[in-house]
């Protein structure tokens, strides 16, 4: 009897732990230039089919090599494409802020600080 709550208590759990993993994991970004100051990269929003995967709208980004950069890009996963922009600072303490917006209903700021240890 309680092998089998703890059982379904860890089930719970992994189910409950699944979306926050998938929101912590980075987007892949494919880059397209490098060299010695930072990189330019494409990070594609990908969907899967039963036989494909097509792609919903990417982000375009600078990426710097103290951690500074800037992107902006377009999401077309819905029934109105979304737009976003942002930057980040970059050393030991970083700054980051972006805009998101559908030109119409949906609107979204947000900032925040990423602490390098």
């Amino acid at each position: 009897m309680h092998s089998a709550i703890r059982i379904r208590t860890l089930a719970g759990l992994l189910l409950a732990a699944a979306p926050l993993a998938a929101a912590w994991a980075d987007e892949v970004k494919l880059p397209v230039d490098s060299d010695d100051k930072g990189s330019v990269y494409v990070a594609p929003k990908l969907a899967p089919t039963e036989t494909s995967m097509h792609t919903e709208g990417a982000v375009v980004g600078v990426k710097r090599k103290d951690g500074s950069g800037l992107y902006g890009g377009m999401d077309t996963s819905s029934t109105r494409p979304s737009y976003s922009m942002g930057g980040s600072t970059g050393g030991a303490v970083s700054l980051t802020g972006g805009v998101e917006s559908d030109g119409r209903e949906r609107h979204g700021v947000k900032a925040g600080i990423r602490i390098r240890y």
